[in-house]
């Protein structure tokens, strides 16, 4: 790996054209990526490429004038120090957020990088080139805010919107589930084993079992269920882990009263845990899934209070 510093001016022109393919590169990538969901900022990326093309013939001309055809095989993985590029590119499907911060950051550190190896550069003609070169990457940043500024604010809603229903799918769906399951379904085993027993730290293993056990199957269970490339829910590893976390924390959450000695002091508050879980349960579906709260409410607290029900019998029996 070479250090910046040791390159001729040969190089680093070679460096400046594998810099500006490689972004055009990933500009494509982003307007592929967002042209379904978002398709005016789809073309946004996509005459942002075009600028990174341009300049990019620009530098060949001006190589072909100084050195000639033979352009050197020079990558920015090869320069120690020169910008990295994380491959989010590669991400199905990419976030609106994460491309556009991206974007701003890729032109925002070229030119910081190029404007930093002109002040210590000592050859007045690699000095000239890379102050061009941070002008040029200056231009890059201030298209991208004009392009961004374009869209017009419907637009901009109507992709938020599209967000909104990325996120929903991705992370709030499975969240959902695997509250749902960690707090309703453990209820008829702790409760069980509660009024068995009548001893709260039995209760509480129980309880701590049946919420890290249900949050290991739905963890597997959601992340099997689709590989998300055609639903667009997203990575399966990450729904997984997300749908069993909550399960987990659902389930965990009417199991740490009976950390508490006094059983019915334990009971009554996990009665209260279970009240809190089910509110929260329908207020995310409320806030989510435009099921209006009442209606969530009474679908939650009928399936809540069956399983209920079934763990005091058999544990009273």
């Amino acid at each position: 790996m070479k250090s910046f510093a040791d390159l001729n001016e040969q190089e680093i022109l070679a460096l400046a054209i594998s810099n500006e393919d490689e972004d055009n590169r990933i500009y494509r990538s982003f307007a592929g990526a967002l042209r379904d969901s978002y398709p005016d900022t789809a073309e946004m990326y996509d005459k942002m490429a075009e600028e990174e093309i341009g300049h990019r013939d620009m530098l060949l001309d001006l190589h072909r004038q100084k050195f000639g055809d033979f352009l050197p095989l020079l990558r920015r993985q090869d320069v120690k120090g020169f910008v990295a590029r994380r491959p989010i590119w590669l991400n199905r499907p990419l976030g609106l957020d994460a491309a556009r911060k991206f974007a701003e950051e890729m032109e925002y550190e070229t030119a910081r990088f190029y404007r930093r190896a002109a002040e210590a550069a000592h050859d007045d003609a690699v000095r000239d080139l890379l102050r061009r070169l941070a002008a040029a990457e200056d231009k890059h940043g201030t298209l991208a805010r004009e392009l961004g500024q374009k869209i017009t604010p419907q637009a901009r809603a109507a992709e938020d919107q599209a967000a909104r229903r990325v996120f929903v799918l991705q992370y709030v769906q499975p969240g959902l589930a695997g509250l749902m399951d960690g707090s309703v379904s453990t209820l008829a085993p702790l409760f069980a084993a509660a009024f068995a027993t009548h001893n709260t730290w039995s209760t509480f293993l129980v309880g701590l079992a049946a919420a890290i056990g249900a949050g290991i199957s739905m963890a597997f269970a959601e992340a099997m269920s689709d590989d998300g490339s055609l639903t667009g829910r997203g990575a399966p590893v990450v729904r997984g882990a997300v749908c069993g976390t909550m399960t987990a924390l659902g389930g965990l959450g009417h199991a740490l009263p009976y950390l508490i000695p006094h059983f019915y002091v334990a009971t009554a508050l996990a009665f209260a845990v279970v009240a809190v879980e089910l509110v929260v349960i329908s207020w995310i579906r409320t806030r989510y899934m435009d099921t209006p709260f009442l209606q969530a409410a009474f679908q939650v607290v009928v399936g809540g209070v069956l399983v209920f029900a079934v763990g005091i019998i058999i544990g009273s029996s």
